[in-house]
């Protein structure tokens, strides 16, 4: 099967649920969960003990990745909702597993600068020797970025993923700031919400149709779409964003034409700078160049005074842009509310 779509010029695979493939052998049951509750999903009634990550489906992994070597410039990328410890695994023995084992811990965890630090730092400590990293911060199984972390740090959001070493997922409508749709219980499509009506659990907010322009259907579809259009599409939507020089869209674009530009941010070696309260700092340098990463998590500004680095440099992009190329002399960086900076040191 593989084969048939790798001959027809596929670039790869993305592999759902990856950790579920292999069952136990005997085919136990799952235990019960001491600390289910009436009013959580049906899947938690159980711990995943017998039917997930077992040692055997690292031997499909490699098998899969067998066949996708066979091709030139193939990738096998691994959906993983697990721990950093247990994420890592998948790259198998000696790289034989995933290319990308799906690196979720951004998209789980409370938008928090301590919390952050702590799993970037490892994470990037826990890869295996030659492993590239790669960070995911929205998918269609979570709350889009503007609706769980607030329109005010979106473009926070946008420094931190194009900022960290690895590869980088994008969900579609992140780039121009789309927010969940509230979809009525006759119009849900997704099975998940279906099925468990009471929770509310149907990730069909985050899944509305890509809004291109301000005509019908947010130009998606010249008939009726799966899912209904957010309110704002006619100002939420690429070919108007694409008007404002100061829009998210151009944000993206800028942050992604420095990424390519500059190897120090796609692939240099990350070093944590100490920070506290709600900001996160970090450094992402090669022998030749080095960049200063600082990020204001919190609604108030705040002084920062990094530890052991001479802060001399310029601000190369700034989430508030009358401060790019504003040159440091040393002082401490006083960072407004919601705001991130990328500082090319001297």
């Amino acid at each position: 099967m593989m084969r048939f779509w790798l001959d027809k010029g596929i670039d790869g695979f993305r592999v759902d649920v990856m950790w579920h493939l292999i069952k136990d052998k005997y085919w136990r049951n799952n235990p019960p969960n001491p600390n289910f509750k009436e009013g959580m999903p049906t899947y938690d009634k159980f711990l995943p003990l017998y039917s997930t990550d077992h040692p055997e489906v690292h031997t499909v992994v490699a098998m899969l990745r067998k066949v996708v070597d066979q091709y030139k410039e193939k990738v096998l990328i691994g959906e993983m909702y697990l721990p950093v410890e247990n994420v890592v695994d998948y790259y198998g023995q000696d790289g034989s597993g995933a290319h990308l084992p799906g690196n979720f811990q951004l998209l789980l965890l409370d938008w928090n600068a301590r919390k952050i630090a702590l799993e970037i730092d490892k994470y990037e400590s826990s890869l295996p020797e030659g492993a590239w990293p790669n960070w995911v911060l929205s998918n269609h199984d979570r709350p889009r970025l503007s609706t769980r972390i607030g329109k005010e740090q979106i473009l926070i959001a946008a420094m931190l993923l194009l900022t960290l070493r690895g590869t980088p997922t994008l969900y579609y409508g992140d780039e121009i700031g789309m927010s969940n749709v509230e979809i009525p219980m006759e119009e849900v499509q997704d099975p998940q919400g279906k099925l468990m009506p009471e929770l509310g659990l149907s990730r069909d907010p985050q899944r509305t149709p890509m809004q291109w322009n301000k005509e019908d259907n947010a130009g998606f579809t010249s008939g009726k779409p799966w899912l209904r259009i957010a309110h704002d599409f006619k100002q939420v939507n690429v070919e108007t964003l694409k008007e404002n020089k100061e829009s998210i869209l151009h944000f993206y674009r800028k942050l992604i034409a420095l990424r390519k530009k500059e190897p120090a941010l796609h692939e240099g070696r990350y070093a944590p700078v100490l920070a506290e309260g709600d900001i996160l700092a970090y450094l992402h340098q090669t022998d030749s160049v080095q960049f200063l990463i600082v990020l204001n998590l919190g609604g108030q500004t705040a002084d920062f005074i990094p530890a052991g680095i001479p802060m001399k440099g310029k601000v190369v992009i700034s989430t508030h842009p009358e401060r790019e190329g504003m040159k440091l002399t040393g002082n401490p960086i006083k960072l407004k509310s919601n705001e991130g900076v990328i500082i090319q040191l001297s």
